[in-house]
């Protein structure tokens, strides 16, 4: 039998393992990050090497037969508490499945997207996706193969959604787009019957190093700690973490719009709010991990839409704008502008994309993925595939790759399953903000005058600190008494753009 003092042992070497594991990982995405930074070009392909490297070493740590000795013994371990005895179960969980993967195929699979990834850069650069297929094709057959390695009951796509989303699948999944797509149509063509908001000045010249500052003025205003995170420019924005006290976010400009950098900026700084906010003294175990991706792009779509895109935030906000960029602003007022960047308007870019038809791009990829891993499409006709579901489901004419199937990093990182967090994210979002503000009714009056430190506070409590310990509805349950429920999503939709066209 095993006594409470050999437990804080036995625990205590647990712990320093899986510190070392997140060491490991931290030195993997730091390489990750300098890759769509600030790599040399020539560069590239002893980095492929080097994070093979480093993903082989992360996952012997993460299979080593001692630690599977170690969480063993701890699940009969006395004398441990709820969240310690939480962290051995979930890691017990990712151990077992972690064995499932053979040391060969982890090196293959990060060498695959290493390269897929300078492929998919320079297709995007060329706006030619035949550069990219090849890679992505060879991408594909690796996923496949992982979803064997990991099983699956239904459907083969399950297995890679459940890495970013425990327990989502294809079932559940068609079933909430099916619900909620119909009924956002519905709001769409009320929309389409309605007059446009005037949005022509936020396509004027706007400095790229005024962007810049502004970008940087408004996340170190929402929160962001710069002693303890940076921001760079990359071709796709994204953000990492190494440890709460590093998290990189990146941003892109383009000197013609407006809303381009600034609402990338906000987004990427609620994904690094999240990791600012966990457990300093919880690293490499899962109470100082995220939840999910669902609930990590629930933290990004909240700051983005429901703070950024809000009348609050711009009544603060639209002078300092109007004083940085004159020429693009001068007698545009502050309604007129909060109209224009919320104008519904279905177009090509799934990040600079409206709201409401937001959903319809995530769903495009959903449905393309799906089709890839079952084997119903073959890599070489997603072009095709991705320009009739445009035409389709938004009913844009898709002009080239580089606006089409190559505008997102996702699939040359190998993130199958990634896409439905984004929809899943934003219902999250619409229900940790409503549970938000029923808990202090002064968050908005606060927002106005330019303070989002209470609205930080009650995410940071409700929604950061409780790291994996609870899986995404148990957090959504904890932070706002009640699992999911779409409808907080719904009605927002409806009053927010019910005021701005008028029906």
């Amino acid at each position: 039998m095993i006594k409470i003092e050999n437990s804080r042992e036995l625990y205590e070497s647990y712990r320093e393992h899986m510190r070392r594991l997140a060491d490991v990982r931290a030195a993997l995405a730091l390489m990750q990050w300098d890759q769509e930074t600030y790599l040399p070009a020539k560069g590239a392909g002893f980095r492929a090497r080097q994070v093979a490297t480093l993903s082989e070493m992360a996952h012997e740590l993460a299979t080593d037969g001692k630690l599977g000795s170690l969480l063993e013994s701890l699940e009969q371990a006395p004398g441990l508490s709820d969240t310690e005895k939480k962290n051995v179960t979930l890691n017990r969980e990712d151990f077992e499945k972690q064995k499932k993967y053979p040391p060969a195929f982890v090196r293959k699979m990060s060498e695959t997207v290493s390269r897929s990834f300078n492929a998919w850069n320079l297709a995007k650069k060329e706006n030619r996706f035949s550069i990219f297929e090849k890679d992505l094709a060879e991408l594909v057959d690796l996923k496949k193969e992982e979803t064997e390695l990991l099983g699956y009951r239904d459907h083969p796509y399950d297995a890679l959604m459940d890495e970013f989303e425990k327990g989502c699948t294809v079932q559940l999944t068609d079933r909430i787009f099916g619900n909620m797509l119909p009924r956002l149509q519905v709001i769409l063509e009320k929309i389409r019957q309605a007059k446009e908001p005037e949005d022509s000045f936020l396509f004027k010249s706007f400095d790229k190093k005024k962007q810049w500052d502004f970008g940087m003025q408004v996340i170190a205003e929402l929160g962001f700690d710069f002693e303890a995170g940076r921001q760079d420019l990359s071709s796709h924005p994204f953000s990492t973490s190494f440890n709460k006290y590093d998290v990189r976010i990146t941003t892109r400009i383009d000197e013609n719009d407006f809303s381009s950098m600034l609402f990338s900026c906000i987004h990427e700084t609620g994904h690094a709010l999240y990791e600012q906010g966990l457990p300093e003294s919880e690293y490499g175990l899962p109470s100082g991990e995220f939840a999910s991706l669902g609930i990590h792009e629930s933290q990004s779509r909240l700051w983005e839409n429901h703070v950024g895109r809000s009348r609050d935030f711009w009544k603060f906000h639209y002078p300092l704008a109007a004083a940085k960029f004159p020429d693009a602003f001068e007698g545009i007022p502050e309604e007129t502008f909060y109209r224009a960047i919320n104008k519904v308007n279905p177009s090509l870019i799934r990040t600079e994309s409206d709201e409401l038809t937001y959903h319809f791009h995530v769903v495009i990829r959903y449905e393309i993925e799906k089709m890839l891993i079952k084997g119903e499409l073959k890599s070489c006709d997603i072009p095709a595939c991705w320009n009739e579901r445009y035409k389709k489901w938004l009913g844009v004419d898709v002009p080239d790759d580089q606006r089409g199937c190559l505008q997102d990093v996702h699939w040359s990182h190998g993130s199958f399953g990634y896409f439905p967090t984004y929809s899943l994210g934003s219902f999250y979002a619409a229900q940790f903000f409503a549970a938000a503000n029923k808990s202090d009714q002064q968050l908005q009056e606060k927002m106005g005058k330019g303070d989002t430190t209470d609205l930080l506070q009650w995410l940071r409590q409700r929604v950061h600190a409780p790291g994996r310990i609870y899986n995404s509805e148990e957090l959504c349950k904890y932070a706002t008494g009640e699992t999911l429920n779409v409808q907080y999503f719904l009605d927002y939709l409806l009053d927010k753009y019910g005021k701005i066209y008028e029906f």
